[in-house]
């Protein structure tokens, strides 16, 4: 239920500013969503994937694949991945870094997901609020136009501060979302480049004996 001072703010900013409420409400769901997401999948998390990584250098395969066996976290999954593609004698190199390859790409495609959503809001909000402060102008000077001689300013201006609400919610909305992408990236960058690093110490590892 929306309050009614609520319910009268959006309305002077016409439709624009309804969809850019509309906007905001997603833009929050989507933020807290890609939290709890990479929460799973362990985005800020590595200690097991090294510890594993410890132990195959050594020598302890069974070791280091049981201490990230079952994990949810992305390292531990590539990493799990990686051991025991190089552990099957049915695959040469090649085809075990290929595997790994492989379930890196769809891992990190998953991790993606809904960064798009975040890119979108934070390129047409700015977008709706000022088609809203256009649209609203254009209704303002209408509205000074028909009243002629007898012309008030305060028409003019009230017209235009109204207008003026979309321009600023646009705004309002996509500079968080730009915030969240930016993090979101970084965070997706931060799991490739750790990713790439466990399977490469790995496959050296293993290649070395």
């Amino acid at each position: 239920m929306i309050p009614q001072e609520m319910n009268e703010f959006l309305d002077r900013g016409g439709p624009a500013l309804w969809l850019i409420a509309a906007l905001s409400v997603l833009t929050l769901a989507l933020i807290l969503w890609k939290i709890w997401r990479f929460s799973l999948m362990g985005a800020w998390s590595g200690r097991a994937t090294e510890q594993a990584i410890q132990l195959w250098v050594k020598g302890d395969a069974q070791a280091a694949m049981q201490t990230v066996a079952g994990r949810q976290s992305l390292r531990a999954r590539l990493a799990h991945t990686a051991m025991k593609a190089r552990l099957d004698s049915g695959l040469d190199d090649a085809a075990a870094r290929e595997e790994t390859t492989r379930v890196a790409r769809a891992d990190l495609a998953d991790a993606r997901i809904g960064l798009r959503a975040l890119e979108l809001i934070a390129t047409i909000a700015p977008l709706i609020g000022l088609l809203g402060t256009v649209l609203g102008m254009i209704d303002a000077f209408q509205a000074l136009q028909a009243s002629g001689n007898r012309a008030d300013p305060t028409i003019l201006a009230g017209g235009i501060w109204e207008a003026l609400l979309t321009t600023a919610a646009g705004m309002a909305v996509a500079i968080p979302a730009a915030m969240a992408l930016s993090w979101f990236d970084s965070v997706v960058e931060r799991l490739q480049s750790d990713m790439e690093d466990a399977a490469t110490r790995i496959f050296l590892a293993r290649s070395a004996r």
